[in-house]
């Protein structure tokens, strides 16, 4: 792992409640790292290092183009479980504990409000609630009656964006688009209740089988496996569990026309998108289109109303990622990299400029 450009990365140990956490801190250009807190069982501490630093480097391309002012960062806590067969990391064995999250908020206190954390995998809007009561450095938590909960405003998010990717697929509206869902947490299932209510024919797959059939019963859903969810015959595949399920194996021989979820590095190499492009499968960048409830979680830690609106521009900004794919040729994931790093830039560019003056003045 190249880490040169990150702002701070540190691992914590508290030997009385045995918590365990890595905080990565990538880029804090536009201000203080905003990002979730993952928990989950990770098979030793490098796999938790390269999951956190992928996850930190997608919350500055996700917070750069959802026009927030702050950075990108990420934590994981390392919880007691093991992997599934198969997989390199699996879900906890048992809940965090009170005393872990007074830990986990002081530790947050500890960097200044260099980072601002919400909830993530792992993780409920209550237990913020806790380790807020010993940091004011969290948001997601619905404080002065703003944002809340960030997962059903991510699914929104979702949502909106699959209606731009079906219009380019050529349905007028969502009515008989065939649309493959891969994980039911609470961004899943509130994805699958918006996407019915338009008229879309589901199939789902999540490890939890109660939540398959709860989808069946509400949505008239089809149970697909969960390893085979990425290769369902649908037109689009809506990936909302863990990152990396786009591998090039998988792009080469995916039947979907389009993928559009809200789970995080979906795609596993540049390789996989380019893969896509060549293909004519439409990828909908996930740092673009699962940006609602960061835009939740960062309005409301700015005492800030406005979702409404700014949840309509992921709309526009994948309209704009499309179009250019499409004119130069390019992966959108790599045009939605181009794009981060023009923000990026423009942000440093003012910030040098504000200060020229002073450091002039100060030479003469």
């Amino acid at each position: 792992m190249h880490l040169d450009d990150f702002h701070r990365i540190e691992m914590r140990t508290d030997r009385a409640t045995g918590l365990r956490a890595i905080f990565a801190l990538h880029d804090l250009t536009l201000g203080p790292a905003l990002g979730g807190i993952r928990r989950w069982a990770y098979p030793d501490d490098n796999e938790a290092l390269a999951d956190v630093v992928r996850l930190a480097r997608g919350m500055t391309a996700k917070n750069a183009l959802a026009d927030l002012p702050f950075g990108g960062g990420k934590s994981v806590v390392m919880a007691p479980g093991s992997a599934r067969p198969g997989h390199r990391c699996g879900p906890p064995s048992r809940a965090i504990t009170v005393p872990e999250l007074h830990k986990l908020g002081e530790w947050i206190d500890d960097l200044g409000g260099d980072y601002v954390a919400a909830e993530d995998v792992g993780m409920r809007v209550s237990d913020l609630v806790t380790a807020g009561t010993r940091t004011a450095h969290v948001t997601g938590i619905g404080r002065a009656g703003l944002g809340g909960d960030p997962g059903p405003r991510t699914a929104l998010g979702v949502f909106t964006g699959i209606r731009v990717v079906a219009e380019r697929l050529g349905f007028p509206n969502l009515a008989g688009l065939r649309v493959a869902v891969q994980g039911l947490g609470s961004v899943g299932m509130a994805l699958c209740k918006r996407l019915h209510d338009a008229g879309a024919r589901l199939a789902v797959a999540d490890i939890d089988a109660a939540k398959v059939a709860r989808a069946k019963e509400r949505f008239g859903a089809t149970a697909i496996p969960v390893a085979g969810a990425m290769l369902a015959d649908v037109d689009v595949v809506a990936p909302c569990a863990l990152g990396g399920a786009v591998t090039v194996e998988v792009a080469q021989e995916m039947p979907a026309r389009a993928i559009a979820g809200s789970a995080n590095n979906q795609i596993a190499c540049p390789q996989a998108a380019d893969t896509l492009r060549r293909r004519g499968i439409l990828y909908a960048p996930d740092y673009i289109i699962n940006a609602g409830g960061v835009i939740s979680a960062g309005l409301e830690y700015l005492g800030r109303d406005g979702f409404d609106e700014r949840v309509c521009g992921i709309g526009r900004r994948l309209e704009r990622i499309f179009d250019e794919a499409q004119a130069t040729g390019q992966s959108e994931a790599k045009v939605a990299e181009n794009m981060t790093q023009r923000v990026l830039a423009s942000a440093t560019e003012r910030r040098e400029a504000h200060h020229a003056p002073a450091a002039l003045a100060s030479v003469a």
